[in-house]
């Protein structure tokens, strides 16, 4: 049990160090732009939370052998988990068994993060990150569904909002393998960023920044659209791949409060296109 413990608390002080889990923010700040009630956000959070661990312990538990020779990841913590594996395995059923008594028991909806955002994670982990094109798209795929955790199934602003959040992912993706890839080029790693070259790579992250911006200038509003397209003309230098990182995502941070506003203000988005009401406002529970 001690054990176990440890590699859980292991995992979340990385991440968290690392700020690996903004998804679990982008499922909170949907909660509370759709105006759920106190106790809908809270049990959300800690399913949103639960799920984080879970797939990260599995991420960490796949990579035990490439952690335990990496030069930016604690060798002690990779040695400890390394050496503790079964205990790893327990905890990852332990945390399993909560999620799906959560969703069993409080929203059926919520198996549809955990099944498909799990799913992306596992299949990112095991075999994805290794394919180009593949990783970015299961980043996609990863960045829509786990901040469906903070929306009710049937909720189309929450939906909306969670596809920019994707969006915003397969941008951050494209620049974490821009950063890894002289790395993974010496590991045989084949991933969008050795595939494509740096320059190739950087084009293909302005055009999801491009899309990301559209979509909310189409459905979710205009300021948060303005304010997002300013990703697109953030320099990329070779080498500086992680400073770009940090000033898109202050970028998209100021946007996606800027959208998370406008949806618990109206209880619907602003886009120039479209307008998708919210589940409350539907059932007359928004002014």
């Amino acid at each position: 049990m001690g054990a176990a413990f440890r590699i859980v608390r292991d995992v979340v002080a990385y991440r968290l160090s690392n700020l690996e889990m903004a998804n679990l923010a982008g499922a909170v700040s949907i909660a509370l732009a759709l105006r759920l009630p106190a106790a809908e956000v809270a049990v959300r959070f800690v399913f949103a939370f639960l799920l984080n661990v879970l797939v990260y312990l599995n991420n960490d538990t796949l990579d035990v052998a490439l952690d335990l020779r990496a030069s930016d990841r604690s060798r002690e913590t990779a040695g400890f988990l390394a050496g503790n594996l079964p205990a790893a395995r327990a905890a990852q059923a332990f945390l399993l068994a909560i999620l799906v008594g959560i969703a069993a028991t409080w929203d059926r909806g919520l198996f549809l993060p955990l099944v498909l955002g799990g799913g992306a994670c596992l299949l990112y982990s095991t075999v994805l990150k290794r394919r180009p094109f593949l990783d970015v798209a299961a980043m996609v795929a990863w960045g829509t569904a786990m901040p469906l955790c903070g929306t009710p199934v049937d909720d189309r602003l929450g939906w909306a909002m969670a596809l920019q959040l994707g969006l915003f992912a397969g941008v951050f993706e494209c620049l974490q393998v821009l950063r890894d890839a002289p790395e993974d080029e010496v590991q045989g790693v084949r991933t969008t960023a050795v595939e494509l070259g740096h320059e190739r790579t950087v084009k293909l992250a302005r055009g999801i920044m491009a899309a990301a911006s559209a979509w909310s200038l189409a459905v979710l509003g205009i300021a948060p659209a303005a304010m997002s397209a300013y990703a697109i003309v953030v320099p990329v230098e070779r080498g500086e791949a992680s400073r770009a990182w940090t000033r898109v995502k202050v970028i998209y941070g100021i946007a996606w409060l800027a959208i998370c506003a406008i949806g618990w203000h109206y209880g619907r988005s602003a886009g120039m296109f479209v307008s998708v009401p919210g589940s409350r406002l539907a059932a007359g529970l928004v002014p």
